[in-house]
């Protein structure tokens, strides 16, 4: 990665800031990882990148916080090679890969996927940001594997945000099998793809 990023507390990093935040994710990443939520401290977060206790918390609000920037990571990581995943000649074919694709990693990662999914759904006030734009971004990946144009996609969008974020819960907090999530998630975008495209557009003003 090159140049300049924005993080949520809407200031820019140099290259070295940008290097250092990038340690503190993928010293996050590992813990979690290895112990899941509980296992990851912004104090042993610190000593495994190497920096100051204090020099977290420039970066990162909270634990919460620094785990939803982690999801962030995660997320482009497994949707980065969309188009290689959106396997198919319909919207259907081509959202249902990638939603079974998400899960199948998730399911493969599954300590590391139950602490971040316990921090994006924190109530902690710091998480709002990032988790907003992480949310816009899976809408985003959503929006692109369907391709095609669909009657209210900022709709279809959000619900099935939802139901890829009820899939995650049922894989990590609910224990449910692999097996019946990957149905789940593909029986609800061919539902939600064939409802959309059923009922049209929805009249101006409603």
């Amino acid at each position: 990665m090159t140049g300049d990023v924005r993080i949520t507390v809407t200031r820019t990093l140099s290259k070295d800031q940008q290097a250092r935040r990038e340690r503190l994710l993928e010293a996050a990443r590992e813990l979690a990882h290895e112990g899941g939520y509980p296992a990851v401290t912004m104090h042993d977060v610190a000593d495994r990148a190497g920096v100051a206790r204090a020099t977290v918390y420039r970066y990162f609000a909270t634990k919460d916080h620094l785990l939803t920037e982690v999801a962030a990571t995660w997320a482009h990581r497994i949707t980065d090679d969309i188009d290689a995943l959106a396997i198919g000649d319909t919207p259907a074919e081509r959202l249902t890969a990638l939603l079974e694709r998400i899960v199948e990693v998730a399911a493969g990662e599954l300590t590391l996927t139950s602490a971040i999914i316990q921090a994006v759904t924190s109530d902690d006030s710091s998480v709002d940001d990032a988790r907003t734009v992480l949310f816009l971004f899976v809408r985003d990946r959503l929006s692109t594997a369907i391709g095609d144009p669909v009657p209210d996609l900022d709709d279809v969008e959000i619900v099935l945000g939802h139901v890829l974020l009820a899939a995650l819960v049922s894989l990590t907090a609910l224990r449910r099998p692999t097996e019946e999530v990957t149905r789940m998630v593909r029986m609800s975008g061919r539902l939600v793809l064939a409802g959309a495209l059923a009922v049209g557009p929805a009249p101006a003003g409603t």
